[in-house]
Parts: structure tokens; sequence; C-alpha cells
């Protein structure tokens, strides 16, 4: 692979790099947070593979002035009447280039969460709720709340939260939230069962807004004992499923 295929690699990265940046699909991959370096590390791959190419043709072009013959290639050299080239298989390099600008991997879901104990933890504090009405809160806000402040200001009062939905291996229902500290190689899930009117049919994976009101019961998540609370549904409705689909907001 010489010097002009690698600058191509490189400048092809780099534009998916900005591609990605520039829309919801870096998201699949990393947290919101971490866009302007998404966006950095494209625009350096692109300034990089213009300078390769700059400074290969300007040696070619001082190399045909001084000695009128094309150069030889980089990774290349003579042995008797044969030219031996770096190896074909370098090429497959460019297959994970190819696999980030070709396919976007689904966020994490269902199989994965029901795989995974919950990583619900204690936060270090919990924003302070309105006096009374109705609460909208992020699943990790009210599992932590549920859980750790036993249900305190939630009690009575009419809660939406909004979630993806996993079945575990007897088919009760849970809502889940992948959590990410970083990037989607870290991501664990935050469950909360449902209890009440759940819907007769519920499909793995996908994404309801429920309301309900705290309840006081909970469970034991079956892979690494920890807690898991519960939402006493009142209602429950589908909606699309968000463009970020990550909880980053849980270890805060």
């Amino acid at each position: 692979m010489n010097r002009q295929a690698q600058s191509a690699i490189l400048f092809v990265l780099g534009a998916a790099l900005l591609h990605a940046g520039l829309t919801d699909l870096y998201l699949r991959y990393v947290k919101a947070g971490l866009r302007p370096l998404v966006l950095a590390a494209g625009v350096v791959l692109i300034v990089t593979a213009v300078a390769t190419a700059w400074y290969e043709w300007r040696a070619d072009a001082r190399h045909k002035e001084h000695h009128g013959e094309e150069p030889q290639e980089e990774g290349a050299h003579e042995e008797g009447a044969h030219v031996h080239r770096e190896p074909r298989v370098s090429w497959l390099l460019v297959l994970p280039l190819f696999a980030l600008i070709l396919v976007a991997p689904p966020a994490l879901g269902s199989y994965s969460a029901m795989r995974t104990g919950t990583a619900l933890q204690q936060a270090y504090g919990y924003q302070k709720l309105p006096a009374s009405g109705p609460l909208r809160l992020g699943l990790a806000d009210y599992a932590g709340r549920a859980v750790y402040e036993h249900g305190k200001g939630l009690t009575g009062r009419p809660i939406t939260v909004t979630g993806f939905v996993a079945l575990d291996h007897s088919g009760a229902p849970y809502l889940v939230r992948m959590a990410l500290n970083c990037c989607a190689a870290d991501a664990q899930p935050v469950k909360i069962g449902l209890t009440g009117q759940v819907p007769p049919v519920l499909k793995p994976d996908g994404w309801l807004q429920v309301t309900g009101t705290y309840t006081a019961k909970r469970t034991k998540d079956a892979v690494n004992g920890g807690p898991i609370p519960y939402l006493q549904v009142t209602a429950a409705k589908p909606v699309p499923t968000p463009s970020d689909p990550y909880d980053e907001t849980w270890n805060n």
C-alpha cells in the first residue's frame, strides 16, 4: 500500500468521522459530550491525508526533475528482474473503514440488558422535585429515587418514564435504559419492573412511554442481585426510538 493509497484511506476515514459527528450517528458509539472530539479527529485525519498526498506529490516532482524518470514505488525493491511489493493483505485494513461507513450498528437492547446485571447505583444527590403535580423522570432517576430514597417525593404522583422493553426468561416485563460512562463498549443497563396495567403484548426492544405511580415493590436482578424497583403502570404507549438511546445522567 503506497502513500497515495494511505492518504486516500485517511481522507475517507476522516470524512466518515465528520459525517458521524455532524449527524446523530456518533451517538451509536459514544456519549453526546464527545461530539467535539469526534469532529476534531475527523479534521485531523483529513488534514493528515492532504498533507501526506501533497508531500508525496512534491517528492515525485523533485525526483522527475532531477532524474527524469518515475520514482520507484515505496515498499518495492528490485532483485534481479523481479520487483517485490508489499503484501496485498495490507488492504484488509480498509475493511473496518467500510464497516464504519456502510454499517451503522443498532444501539444495545434487550438481549444485552437481560444478560447483564443492573448498574443502578446511589447518586451523590438528587435534584429537588416540584412540590406537586405529575413528574417526567429519566428511568435511572426514578430507579435511584425509588430504591435509595424509598420513593421520597414520588408517592401518589403520576410519573412518566421512557425506555425500551425487555422480557426475562419467564416473560416478566422490564423497562430499561442503557447507561453510558464513555462509549457503547461500557454501556450497562438500568432496569425497572412493570406492574399494574401493563399492555398484554410487548415487543422486546420496542420503546414505551409509561405513566404510573411509585410502588415500594422491588426485586433482585437475576444476574448480579442488584435492586430493581417497580412502577405501577396506569398507561403506556409506544414511542419512536430517541435519537440518543443511551442514558448519560445516571452517574453524574
